[in-house]
């Protein structure tokens, strides 16, 4: 289940990605894909969410959970391997996606540091509203 926290966070992510990072190209210089890109859109963060419910899942039973086709599905895989965020393997004819979260920890640094940021400055805002009061 995902808080209300935990949704401003992805949205305010998404934004900031648009607004200041533009799109991430993979190229021969930079081989992998940014973190904050991949996650920018809501079909890789619950591609993200539904992996780390389980060990490894097949790319037809994740594309059961979207209103898109397989193809659809594996170009968002491909940005998520692309960012190291998903392994795969194939077994026989099917390949498995497992997660890899630890590039989410620089997500969460981020996320750590500015949570930080507000934390002081909203309790400052509510001393000066206290000293205001008086």
């Amino acid at each position: 289940m995902v808080s209300n926290l935990e949704l401003i966070i992805w949205k305010v992510l998404g934004t900031i990605q648009e607004k200041y990072l533009g799109e991430c190209v993979v190229s021969e210089n930079n081989p992998f894909r940014d973190v904050f890109d991949a996650i920018a859109d809501p079909t890789r963060r619950r591609l993200i969410q539904l992996l780390a419910e389980v060990e490894e899942k097949p790319l037809h039973e994740l594309t059961a959970h979207f209103a898109m086709g397989r193809t659809a599905v594996s170009k968002h895989l491909a940005i998520l391997k692309e960012a190291r965020l998903v392994d795969d393997r194939k077994v026989g004819r099917e390949t498995l996606f497992r997660l890899n979260a630890a590039p989410l920890r620089e997500v969460q640094d981020w996320v750590a540091f500015y949570s930080k940021f507000w934390s002081a400055n909203l309790l400052r805002l509510n001393q000066l509203f206290e000293e205001e009061e008086e």
